[in-house]
């Protein structure tokens, strides 16, 4: 009887959220957990710089006895804010089942290229997350999770672009990096222009991001132009054709409606993944000329969509887990 009572008090005591937080709003902090001790857990975490509390998603190994590396893993443009996530669209919490790693998912940060901008806007408030992400938050995950405090970095499309120049900004935070379906150019005028449309979906003004068009903020947020500063890292770069793959094809039957969806994943999902296609490929090739060693895939068909990226996350595990000393 003592035992089952033991039981449902600790099935309680999990689902509640645990409230850790400490008075001062000008030091970065944790300020709640949700399901504590639990695999699945969301943190939500107070950032001085950007002055509001922010949500996580974390996985954890279910032996946690060990200390391990932390893999932060970041969404695409939509910050994990929509539908549009690692946890809705991919089988993450299956895949990190058997590893033994943390791993920790920004559940914010729409359209911000994850990126330190140099004024707050209108649409989207203030955005610091170079600071949160590579400064302000290590530590409290660090001190959180019992961690090695050995760390990769890995995003897809807006985020793969951010997951480069936080590990060139940041070259003792993390070991190695993974871009998917990215483009690390953003100073050329054809890269200006699909940031400005990336941001133009929120309202969002890009002058607010790097400021105008000659401030130097651009180059130094442009990983080409920076891959030198790549050297000593373990580097996993991937890409599509753009061209219709095994993901781009409708089964009989299919609704008016999915019809075209798929004709828009086709067309514009195409034609964006093209475009990565051919950042991602120079990229390759600018670390090749400057003898710096980075594993590539290139697809040979694929949109710019989920069905690939849980792929890539699959294969680029083996690179990024040895980096970091796990499997």
């Amino acid at each position: 009887m003592f035992a089952r009572l033991c039981s449902i008090v600790a099935a309680i005591s999990a689902s509640i959220v645990l409230t850790v937080g400490t008075a001062g709003a000008d030091v970065s902090r944790l300020d709640s957990v949700e399901r504590p001790g639990q695999r699945q857990q969301t943190l939500h975490v107070y950032s001085a710089s950007m002055d509001r509390v922010i949500p996580l998603r974390v996985i954890t190994p279910f032996d946690t006895s060990e200390p391990r590396p932390t893999l932060y893993l970041l969404n695409g443009a939509g910050g994990g804010e929509d539908v549009a996530n690692w946890y809705d669209q991919t089988d993450i919490v299956e895949f990190f089942a058997d590893k033994n790693v943390n791993v920790v998912t920004p559940a914010e940060g729409a359209f911000s290229y994850y990126t330190d901008w140099q004024r707050d806007d209108p649409k989207l408030g203030r955005n610091k997350w170079q600071t949160f992400l590579t400064e302000e938050l290590p530590p409290i995950i660090d001190a959180t999770f019992d961690t090695t405090g050995v760390n990769a970095i890995a995003g897809l499309s807006m985020s793969a672009t951010a997951a480069l120049n936080l590990a060139i900004a940041a070259p003792d935070r993390y070991r190695a990096v993974g871009a998917f379906s990215g483009c690390a150019t953003v100073e050329d005028p054809m890269s200006r222009a699909f940031i400005d449309l990336v941001l133009a979906r929120a309202g969002a003004d890009p002058v607010n991001m790097w400021g105008p068009p000659d401030d130097p903020a651009w180059r130094a947020n442009d990983a080409y132009r920076n891959a030198d500063r790549l050297r000593g890292k373990t580097i996993y770069l991937s890409s599509a054709s753009g061209l219709p793959g095994p993901a781009e094809t409708l089964p009989p039957g299919a609704t008016p409606g999915k019809a075209l969806g798929m004709a828009n994943q086709i067309m514009l999902g195409g034609t964006i993944e093209a475009a990565a296609n051919f950042c991602t490929q120079r990229l390759a090739a600018r670390l090749n000329e400057l003898n710096i060693p980075a594993h590539t895939v290139f697809r040979p068909a694929g949109a710019h969509t989920w069905h690939y990226w849980e792929q890539d996350l699959h294969a680029s595990w083996p690179v990024l887990a040895a980096a970091i000393g796990t499997e």
